[in-house]
C-alpha cells in the first residue's frame, strides 16, 4: 500500500496545468456589416482566434427585405436594378474581406447569404463557440431597434455573443475581465461559455451588487469562485451594496461601468435578460442599457 509521503511526492510532481489546454473556443462566427467600425471588429476577431487558434467563419447576410419596393398603392415588387446594386455591393465587401484576411495566420471562410438577418446568424452560430456581432447591427429599415436584434440573438442562440466595446480602442484578449454576478443561470452559463476566454485574462474580477430588500435571495459569488478555480482560473471577489431608492438600471448599469474601468477589464462578462427575481432587479434593464452603450467589449450570453 502506498504511504502518505508517496502520495505528497506524486502530487507535487504533476506537471503544472497548462493555461492553453481545454480553452473552448475553436471556431468563432464573425457577422460582417459594412459600416464605420468594419475595420475595428475585423482586428478584434482576428484577435480572438489567433488567442484561442480558433477558425474563423464570416458570415455576411444581405435583408431579404432590401430586394424588395412598395409602390404608392400598396403593390411590392423587385427591381433588377436593385438586384444588381445589391449583389455588386456585396461581391464588393467579400472581396474587400478576403484580401484583408488572406494576409493573416488563421484559418477562415467567407459565406455570403440571403435572408432574414437574425435567424441567418442564430443558424449558423449554432456550431460557434463565440459569436461577434455589432452594437449597431445594420439599418433599423431591415432588422429593426439595435436592443431588439441583439435581444432576439440572446433569446435565440445558445452561443455566446461578443460584442465589441464603444470606445473602438484595440481589444486584448490577454487582458482583465470583469464578471457580472448576479447568480443567475444566465450568468453561470455565460461564464461556462466563457472559459475559453477567461483562462486567457491576465486577472479576473467578479462584481456582485448586494440588494439590500429584506425578501431577496443572494446567490453567494463565493461558490463562483471555486468554480473558476477548479477550471484553472483565480479570481477576485468584489461587492457593491444595491443603491438606495428608484435610481433605474443606468446607476447599476454605470455600477460595472465604473468597476471596470476602475479594475482596467477589457471586457465585461455577464447574463442577458435574466428571469429571476433577482436577476431582473439588477441585470434585466441593465442588459439593455449596455447593449445601447458600453465603452468596453462584452461577452453575454442567455
Amino acid at each position: 500500500m502506498r504511504n502518505d509521503q508517496q502520495l505528497v511526492m506524486d502530487r507535487q510532481t504533476r506537471p503544472a496545468a497548462d493555461k492553453s489546454v481545454g480553452v473552448g473556443i475553436k471556431t468563432i462566427l464573425f457577422h460582417v456589416i459594412d459600416d464605420e467600425f468594419h475595420s475595428e471588429r475585423i482586428e478584434t476577431a482576428l484577435a480572438l482566434a489567433r488567442s484561442c487558434s480558433a477558425h474563423l467563419s464570416c458570415l455576411h447576410v444581405t435583408p431579404i427585405e432590401a430586394y424588395v419596393a412598395f409602390d404608392s398603392f400598396g403593390g411590392v415588387f423587385v427591381m433588377n436594378d436593385i438586384i444588381r446594386a445589391l449583389d455588386e455591393r456585396d461581391v464588393e465587401l467579400q472581396t474587400k474581406v478576403e484580401e484583408r484576411l488572406a494576409k493573416e495566420d488563421v484559418s477562415w471562410d467567407y459565406e455570403q447569404v440571403t435572408g432574414n438577418v437574425a435567424s441567418r446568424v442564430i443558424s449558423q452560430a449554432a456550431l460557434a463557440d463565440l459569436l461577434i456581432t455589432a452594437r449597431n447591427p445594420l439599418t433599423q429599415d431591415f432588422v429593426g431597434p439595435t436592443a431588439g436584434f441583439l435581444g432576439d440573438l440572446l433569446q435565440r442562440s445558445r452561443t455566446p455573443l461578443f460584442i465589441p466595446g464603444s470606445d473602438r480602442g484595440a481589444f486584448d484578449p490577454t487582458g482583465k475581465a470583469l464578471i457580472a454576478w448576479n447568480g443567475s443561470f444566465e450568468a453561470a452559463n455565460t461564464v461556462r461559455a466563457s472559459l475559453g476566454l477567461l483562462r486567457l485574462a491576465s486577472e479576473v474580477r467578479v462584481l456582485q451588487v448586494l440588494e439590500k430588500k429584506p425578501d431577496a435571495k443572494q446567490f453567494p459569488a463565493t461558490k463562483l469562485l471555486e468554480y473558476l478555480s477548479r477550471q484553472g482560473v483565480h479570481a477576485e471577489l468584489a461587492t457593491e451594496p444595491s443603491p438606495t431608492g428608484d435610481l433605474g438600471h443606468d446607476v447599476i448599469a454605470g455600477m460595472i461601468i465604473a468597476q471596470a474601468r476602475g479594475a482596467g477589464a477589457a471586457y465585461i462578462v455577464m447574463g442577458g435578460y435574466s428571469h429571476m427575481r433577482i436577476g431582473e432587479y439588477l441585470f434585466g434593464g441593465v442588459t439593455r442599457t449596455l447593449l445601447r452603450e458600453c465603452p468596453f467589449s462584452l461577452v453575454i450570453a442567455h
